[in-house]
């Protein structure tokens, strides 16, 4: 790992410090900015880049002082071109403005030269796009992240390795392994990554919070990889708090669980979508 950052980044705390104090304050919430054509239709807005921007500064404003982070979908501000693009620019800049953490739900993946341009869109200081942290996918091989592994430690900046989904077909993948599931092995190397970073590190893991016993039937110790943990899944797709801590077990407290739809369909008006913040950050077991 790179031993010296940016001038900013010595004088950032690492991700995984600024988050863990973001959700001992907040409470473990992370709202999903997703924008969809459905949802921008129910809002009373168009399918175009302005929609998009009302939208989304709508949720930061309503719900930027209940959650510890929100995580923009990258691929529905994307959908609109350079236009939409430049509303995900925006926001991110509001995200700092208004003190909540930012999780670039971009899951970029690739090899050599094409992974450091990724990580310099995502990570840099300076960077259009830079944001807190981006979810990364691990299936051209663990080690080919490093690139944006090594620019996040530089910056303080964080990633979410995606390492055990609750889509059907994550499975056919994430479960297979002769001796060890390729599941299991990515915790692993998140692990090795975090073993130094004290409280909390910031190489992050997605688990679905919908992945029922797989964790144990993967012989997987979520516990032991210091690592902050993205559980999506809360609320629409049929989890409830209760579930995430049973599922998580010993790892619960690293737990950033993730509400989109639930919180989202109460919009537009930003005091609803605010206390449908606050029933979902309510609805969470204490640690």
């Amino acid at each position: 790992m790179p031993e010296r950052g940016t001038d900013a980044a010595r004088r950032r705390a690492p991700f995984g410090a600024r988050l863990r104090a973001a959700m001992d304050t907040r409470g473990p919430l992370c709202v999903g900015i997703d924008p969809h054509p459905g949802l921008l239709a129910a809002w009373g807005l168009n399918d175009d880049a302005a929609g998009l921007e009302r939208f989304s500064l709508t949720v930061l404003e309503a719900v930027g002082e209940q959650a510890a982070a929100v995580k923009p979908q990258v691929a529905l501000f994307e959908r609109q071109g350079a236009a939409g693009i430049a509303v995900l620019e925006r926001l991110l800049v509001a995200c700092k403005e208004t003190g909540v953490l930012s999780v670039a739900d971009a899951k970029r993946g690739d090899i050599g030269s094409t992974m450091a341009a990724y990580a310099d869109a995502w990570l840099r200081d300076g960077s259009p796009l830079a944001a807190d942290s981006v979810t990364l996918s691990p299936y051209l091989g663990y080690e080919s992240l490093r690139p944006a592994l090594d620019l996040a430690y530089a910056t303080g900046r964080g990633v979410f390795v995606l390492g055990l989904t609750s889509n059907p077909e994550g499975a056919s993948v994430q479960h297979v392994g002769a001796d060890r599931s390729v599941a299991a092995r990515i915790v692993d190397a998140a692990a090795a990554e975090n073993a130094d970073a004290g409280t909390l590190g910031s190489t992050g893991l997605v688990i679905g919070a919908t992945v029922g016993s797989a964790l144990a039937d993967l012989d997987i110790d979520l516990a032991a990889a210091n690592a902050p943990i993205l559980a999506p899944g809360l609320g629409a797709q049929g989890a409830t708090g209760e579930d995430l801590r049973r599922t998580f077990g010993a790892a619960y407290a690293n737990v950033l669980a993730t509400s989109s739809r639930d919180i989202l369909k109460a919009g537009p008006d930003r005091a609803a979508l605010r206390e449908a913040a606050v029933r979902t950050l309510d609805s969470l077991p204490q640690p």
